[in-house]
């Protein structure tokens, strides 16, 4: 088929419209984590800090009820059922998990949703702590940006977007009840306003949300299939992988910061394996010697909600698209929209047919000195452990 029939316009319409009526990762973000953060070093880190989150902005029940009423069984090609399928079900588990905020339960819906985290990918994370200098000025020299700062150079690299396509209306949103960081929700860009960001990362942090998150959402929002700009099911680890890949591609993935994503999967599994907060701060601060700041932020990251393994995609996601990228795949079926691995052969197939247009915008970073060859070079089968090695020293 080259057109979309009408039961599946009905279900993209109906998941999309249930997956753009909550913020996920807004909602099991605590709105104290500054506080948080000073009751921390007051106890001298010995006491498991209290996390608050906003009311819930949608009721569950009623959700649930619009999500499972959409008509999927009347879809008759099974690959198209089975994809929405999957999506109905981790839309499901995740509205879920926003009523189990707080309790035990909710960190069996982050491993249903998110995964494990596989012991291959935490002899990866450990290597690279050990490999990897505790202490660099790859990023300390320069400064750092204030959160309006930065926020006026993500103005910029929006507009320039926008004036490729007009549907490209992201706005960017310094937020006071955000800790630090950044975080695109709802094809917005939004930034702790305690947020400092080094001179020398900014430009890699453009393109990951920027040239990343929100591109692939606007190029997602003008296709046919609405569900591309919300999310395929699992699309997390690859869209991840994916925005950590450009930083490396704009000569931005400093030593730092390699560090810091597998320190993220190193809590996660300290979590997943019973330890305490202050446990798996302790871990970060004293067994890899991170700043008690940084184990701060990435323990509170693992731990909100009640345990998110969702902080371990991001070098997972990086692993899997230097192995896709080793095979000889290119860029273009990844910036259509927001899928998993296991869909690419399915965009593939749905572009040939026409279904879905080419992505309407290209990232900016492609145009960027030195970019082509960093390409041509990760064809020939890099490693994360490679990429640091232009980093020793």
């Amino acid at each position: 088929r080259r057109a979309m029939v009408k039961a599946v316009q009905e279900a993209d319409k109906g998941l999309s419209e249930v997956s753009d009526s909550f913020s996920f990762l807004l909602q099991v973000t605590p709105v104290n984590a500054e506080a948080a953060w000073h009751e921390c070093r007051r106890s001298r880190f010995e006491v498991i800090p209290k996390f608050y989150y906003r009311p819930l902005a949608v009721e569950p029940g009623v959700l649930k009820r619009k999500l499972f009423k959409i008509g999927i069984e009347k879809i008759e090609d099974p690959t198209l059922a089975e994809l929405f399928r999957q999506r109905q079900d981790e839309l499901d588990r995740r509205i879920t998990m926003m009523t189990d905020i707080g309790t035990p339960r909710f960190v069996l819906g982050s491993q249903q949703v998110f995964g494990n985290v596989e012991s291959d990918l935490i002899d990866m994370a450990k290597q690279l702590l050990t490999q990897i200098a505790s202490r660099s000025r790859d990023e300390s020299s320069g400064g750092d940006l204030s959160a309006i700062e930065f926020a006026e150079l993500a103005k910029q690299e929006i507009a320039h977007y926008r004036q490729q396509l007009a549907e490209f209306t992201a706005e960017v949103i310094v937020r006071d009840d955000m800790f630090s960081g950044l975080m695109c929700s709802d094809g917005d860009l939004l930034i702790g306003a305690k947020a400092k960001i080094p001179r020398r990362r900014a430009e890699a942090l453009l393109q990951h949300e920027v040239g990343t998150h929100l591109l692939t959402y606007y190029n997602g929002l003008v296709e046919p299939f609405r569900l591309l700009h919300s999310g395929f099911a699992g699309y997390d680890s690859l869209q991840e992988g994916l925005a950590v890949l450009t930083e490396y591609l704009v000569g931005g993935l400093s030593r730092p910061r390699l560090r810091l994503l597998a320190a993220r999967v190193v809590a996660a599994d300290l979590m997943l394996q019973g330890a305490t907060f202050v446990e798996t701060f302790r871990t970060l601060d004293r067994e890899y010697d991170f700043s008690q700041r940084t184990a701060y932020n990435v323990t509170m990251r693992i731990y909100r909600g009640g345990g998110l393994t969702k902080d371990a995609v991001y070098l997972r996601g990086l692993v899997e698209v230097l192995a896709y990228l080793a095979r000889g795949g290119d860029l273009e079926p990844l910036l259509v929209g927001k899928i998993a691995s296991d869909h690419i052969a399915l965009i593939r197939e749905l572009l040939h047919r026409k279904v879905i247009q080419p992505p309407a915008l290209e990232p900016r970073y492609l145009q960027f000195a030195g970019v082509t060859e960093r390409l041509e070079k990760l064809a020939d089968g890099l490693t994360v452990i490679d990429l640091i090695k232009g980093y020793q020293g």
